[in-house]
């Protein structure tokens, strides 16, 4: 049976809420080191803490980008929401990463979190993507490239691996796109900073 449609806005607040704790800030905070929006390419997020910080900070940020939104997740699906709203949820999270009242609206890029949520909600298509990200900033060296491509193949992975979850991955992905407009203008000039 699903849940009453009540429980949805407090859910979707919490997850807006643990979308807005920015991984890159805590992690660079606590090892002592520049603030990543200072630096690279000034976004909060796991692809400029690699380039400006290295690998071991970039995976603490991942890790804490991934796994912010997990518990809000599995509450919504233990209290038996249908999978649209649990993707309401889901892209709360995400909002929140992007947009967090606590740093003027001024978030990351929402992949790691997209990364977390998915691994959730549909973790075949998450693995999927996250498979096609590494695969493609290894062979191109820009973290735009594997994010803007990674993202475009998570509706058309959920067709085939999570189809209750396609509206869902769908709106995930069009929040990402939005989210790289920038590093679309620059990737077509060519100046867009590399891994």
């Amino acid at each position: 049976m699903e849940a009453p449609l009540i429980l949805l806005l407090p859910l979707v607040v919490l997850g807006y809420l643990s979308g807005s704790w920015l991984g890159a800030l805590s992690v660079c905070r606590l090892a002592g080191v520049e603030d990543p929006r200072r630096a690279g390419s000034f976004n909060p997020g796991f692809s400029n803490v690699l380039r400006v910080h290295g690998p071991r900070l970039a995976l603490a940020t991942l890790l804490v980008d991934a796994a912010k939104g997990v518990p809000v997740l599995l509450l919504a699906i233990l209290l038996g929401l249908a999978p649209w709203a649990q993707g309401v949820v889901g892209l709360a999270v995400l909002l929140g990463h992007s947009y967090p009242v606590w740093h003027r609206f001024r978030g990351g890029k929402a992949v790691a979190s997209a990364f977390g949520v998915m691994l959730v909600l549909t973790p075949g298509v998450a693995l999927v993507c996250a498979l096609l990200w590494a695969l493609l900033a290894w062979r191109v060296r820009t973290a735009a490239v594997a994010s803007l491509v990674s993202a475009a193949a998570a509706p058309l992975t959920s067709l085939w691996l999570a189809p209750d979850y396609v509206v869902v991955v769908i709106a995930f992905t069009l929040l990402v796109l939005l989210r790289h407009l920038l590093n679309i203008q620059r990737l077509g000039r060519g100046d867009e900073p590399g891994l």
